[in-house]
């Protein structure tokens, strides 16, 4: 048994995303008297930051590594966002606490607070996300999804940099012409009531890195989960609208935390210490949908419940890649058999054709895994 004074030695990714989260983990075991120590690790996810999550060959990129750790003893137990995780986990393993799950919804991020329906027509978003991705195309065909990589704040700097960009461009032209004008007419107007030099002054660090980058791709918008965004610090920073999840339904686990262990009695501690009822139910349900039907990361599928009293509303959308078919059912499941009646729903899905959208998506993204590599292979 876990005793007090005793130091735990959690892993975690070096994201400060990661490390924040990892961080509210730490608090809350510390407000039961167990030291904590923090030990940033770097993933495979991390390595290969030119590639696409659903690329990088097998589902877990960024989860695997800490729990080697874990697993040779080299640290105590990790933290993981529950999305980011496989279903398929070594048997020694567990998920020895879940502590009260964020928002699981996702939210459209926009320079002026536009919605979904106010994009132009032909407007780039971005995501590397499947699921968002197939779930955008569904409901404007005509948008131009584009790939969208690095953590929640050089998401954002992307977002943000043209026309951030644009602005100061234009408030520097417009101070050289009042430089221009100034001398000839004393009556002249500033069209801008501060100078560059002061409204730089103003902006905000995200909005000054974003200033100083050069962007390779100019977005209309994007799409986050809103839970990373609030975990970040930078709800307050962008304009935001949330989007229905029975419509864009969320990835399973989506704003929960999983924190794996070896199998024992430290794991029972961790357990006693973090773990919400509601949320293990929750993304109980949810992961183990996703683990019937076996999509992995290679399928758009969105799986999103919500226990309220008895029942376990859930809510699962599967789709093509491009959005123009999809499988969506909407079940109560009642609590006291949530673990078999997920199994009962995923068999549904199953039936009604999810299993031929995730093998044709699967192929999909094979074929496109093989051209990547021929491509490499003919420009080296």
């Amino acid at each position: 048994m876990t005793t007090s004074g005793e130091t735990l030695r959690l892993a975690t990714r070096g994201s400060d995303l990661a490390l924040r989260q990892a961080a509210t983990v730490r608090d809350s075991l510390a407000s039961r008297r167990l030291t904590v120590e923090l030990s940033e690790v770097e993933t495979t996810g991390d390595q290969l930051t030119d590639e696409l999550i659903h690329r990088l060959g097998k589902t877990g990129a960024f989860v695997h590594t800490l729990d080697e750790k874990v697993l040779a003893g080299d640290l105590d137990a990790a933290v993981h966002s529950m999305k980011d995780m496989p279903t398929e986990r070594p048997d020694e393993l567990v998920v020895a606490g879940v502590p009260e799950r964020a928002a699981a919804e996702d939210v459209l991020v926009t320079p002026g607070g536009d919605g979904l329906d106010d994009l132009p027509e032909g407007a780039v978003v971005g995501t590397s996300s499947l699921r968002r991705k197939a779930q955008l195309l569904a409901e404007r065909p005509d948008l131009n999804v584009k790939p969208l990589r690095g953590n929640v704040d050089t998401r954002i700097e992307k977002l943000l940099a043209p026309s951030l960009q644009a602005e100061h461009q234009q408030r520097h032209e417009a101070e050289q012409e009042r430089k221009g004008k100034a001398a000839e007419d004393d009556d002249y107007e500033h069209p801008y009531e501060q100078d560059v030099e002061a409204w730089f002054n103003d902006l905000a660090e995200l909005e000054r890195r974003a200033l100083e980058r050069d962007p390779d791709t100019e977005y209309d918008a994007i799409v986050l989960a809103k839970a990373g965004l609030d975990r970040a610090g930078l709800t307050h920073h962008v304009s935001t609208t949330e989007l229905d999840p029975e419509q864009f339904v969320p990835a399973p686990g989506q704003g929960a935390l999983a924190v794996t262990a070896v199998d024992g009695e430290r794991a029972e501690d961790i357990r006693d210490m973090l773990d919400d009822t509601q949320t293990r139910v929750e993304t109980t349900v949810e992961r183990t949908i996703l683990a019937e039907l076996g999509g992995g990361c290679v399928a758009p599928i969105g799986i999103h419940a919500n226990l309220a009293g008895g029942i376990v509303r859930t809510c699962v959308r599967v789709l093509s890649q491009d959005g123009a078919e999809n499988i969506q059912l909407t079940r109560d499941l009642p609590v006291e058999r949530h673990l078999s009646a997920a199994r009962e729903l995923a068999a549904e899905l199953a039936d009604r054709g999810a299993d031929d959208l995730i093998r044709a998506a699967r192929q999909e993204t094979e074929r496109a895994t093989e051209d990547a590599a021929t491509a490499r292979e003919e420009d080296g």
